[in-house]
């Protein structure tokens, strides 16, 4: 009967700590494209409820979040991809959530172009603020003892 009332505090710390987590809607996404042809990396924003044309796909992130930086990072966004035919007529062949911290687990795998999502980011946020001062302070020189002393 002991262990009811300690599996129950737990339980209520561990919603504590998930509700916790405050979720960040940014304006833009980051993704990252490969072109398996030149083997050449692309990276690339697009606005959210925008497109960007990479090789032959449109990319539209339809919403961006992350978590603030002192948190643990969780960055998704639902993506919407399509694919310009040969007639010019679009057809989407994705739709869903990315997840910048699993790129692999959601990434459009296309034969040519391969797309995955690598940030959310707000332009006109705050810059975090640095609290510790990283600056080297001047190398003292130290006498080095000799052996024969």
């Amino acid at each position: 009967m002991k262990r009811l009332p300690l599996t129950i505090v737990l339980l209520v710390v561990a919603l504590g700590s998930s509700a916790s987590a405050e979720r960040l809607k940014n304006p833009v996404a980051l993704f990252a494209g490969l072109d398996k042809i030149t083997g050449t990396i692309t990276t690339f924003d697009v606005a959210v409820d925008e497109t960007k044309q990479f090789g032959t796909l449109i990319v539209r992130p339809r919403v961006c979040y992350s978590r603030p930086p002192e948190e643990e990072p969780k960055t998704t966004s639902f993506v919407e991809v399509e694919e310009i035919g040969l007639n010019k007529k679009k057809h989407r062949i994705f739709s869903g959530w990315m997840f910048a911290e699993s790129p692999g687990l959601n990434a459009v795998e296309h034969p040519v172009y391969d797309v995955w999502l690598t940030a959310c980011i707000d332009p006109n946020a705050p810059k975090p603020v640095i609290e510790e001062d990283l600056t080297p302070g001047p190398l003292e020189q130290q006498q080095v003892p000799q052996d024969n002393e």
